[in-house]
Order: structure tokens, then C-alpha cells, then sequence
């Protein structure tokens, strides 16, 4: 099977950017727990429809057999795919046969909080390592460089610090190499 494009994480682009003081019961956010690895023909099926949806891609490079080089872009979290919309979006994505079950988002602004920071961790360009049932640690803020701002919890993997950036919902993240000088506690 050929690997397929990069395709449009977010629809509408700015979806993340709009305000988060629309009435729930109008525009809730939900996450939508797909099958096996359909993430990707559910935002299909979305943009069809121009159903607001985000799902965080990373790219992963690697080799075939053969030894040919290969760049495919693959989901942050595995079987989530984050739609905004009514009772009748989620509907329609239950309609498209990739849906396994859709989860009403409690806490829709930290939602947005959470995703937008995954957004800009992507967007820095940074290898990016996911993690999985998040444990404690120190909260710091990124002082300085490309990443200023970003919250997150400092952990040790493989003798080095860690950024986590979370999406507290799903416990579930992504984290990234970061020196110690770069973060302040929280307090």
C-alpha cells in the first residue's frame, strides 16, 4: 500500500485560534475514538462534510526493506481524532464507519489549552517523542527560545530531561529534549 500525502491535521485552520466562549451545546468538543487505524479517512470524511476536527500528525522517518527511505506522517495519538461541532457533526462522523465510540469533552477550554500547545511543539520542528499515562512531576514554563511559554512537566527518560506537554483528557502527550537552564518552576 502506498504511503499517503500530508493531509491537513486541523479543519478549519484556525480552529484552534477561535474563541472558546461559544455556547457548549452548540459547538462541544469531542474526542472521537476511531477504529484501527482510520484516523486518517475520518478527517476525510470530515473536510467532505467541513466538520471542524484536529488530530496532531508527526512525521516518522524510516526504511523499507529494500532499504529506501521513507517519510510518512503519523497520528500523535493513535485512534483520536478531536472534533468541535453539534449533536449532528458527531452524527455524521459516526456515519462514516471509523468510528468506534465519541467521548462529550467535560473541560472543552483546557481542551483547547492542551492542543494548542501539541500545535506549537509540532510546529517547532523538534524530533517529538509520545507518552502515555503521564506521571507526576515538576511543572515548568519554557523562559526562553522557540518554545517560550509552553507548560509542561519535566521527566527523565533515557539519562535526559524531558519536556511533557500533555492533553490532560486522554492523559496522553508528547515530549521533547529540553535543557534545564530553558524551563523555570512553576509555582
Amino acid at each position: 500500500m502506498p504511503i499517503r500525502a500530508r493531509q491537513h491535521d486541523t479543519y478549519p485552520a484556525d480552529l484552534l485560534d477561535q474563541p472558546a466562549d461559544a455556547p457548549e451545546s452548540v459547538h462541544a468538543w469531542w474526542a472521537i475514538y476511531t477504529l484501527s487505524r482510520r484516523e486518517k479517512a475520518l478527517m476525510d470524511h470530515l473536510l467532505r462534510w467541513e466538520i471542524p476536527y484536529y488530530s496532531p500528525l508527526i512525521k516518522r522517518k524510516s526504511r523499507s526493506p529494500s532499504g529506501r527511505k521513507r517519510e510518512s506522517w503519523l497520528p500523535l495519538f493513535p485512534g483520536y481524532v478531536f472534533l468541535r461541532g453539534n449533536e449532528e457533526h458527531r452524527y455524521l462522523a459516526l456515519k462514516s464507519n471509523c468510528v468506534s465510540r465519541t467521548l462529550r469533552v467535560a473541560d472543552g477550554v483546557q481542551l483547547v489549552h492542551d492542543l494548542r500547545q501539541i500545535q506549537r511543539l509540532i510546529a517547532s520542528g523538534a524530533p517529538l517523542s509520545p507518552e502515555s499515562r503521564l506521571q507526576p512531576g515538576t511543572r515548568v514554563r519554557v523562559r526562553t527560545g522557540p518554545l517560550t511559554g509552553l507548560e509542561g512537566v519535566v521527566i527523565r527518560r533515557r539519562g535526559r530531561d524531558q519536556l511533557l506537554v500533555a492533553v490532560t483528557f486522554l492523559q496522553q502527550g508528547a515530549s521533547i529534549a529540553i535543557e534545564d537552564f530553558l524551563v523555570e518552576p512553576i509555582v
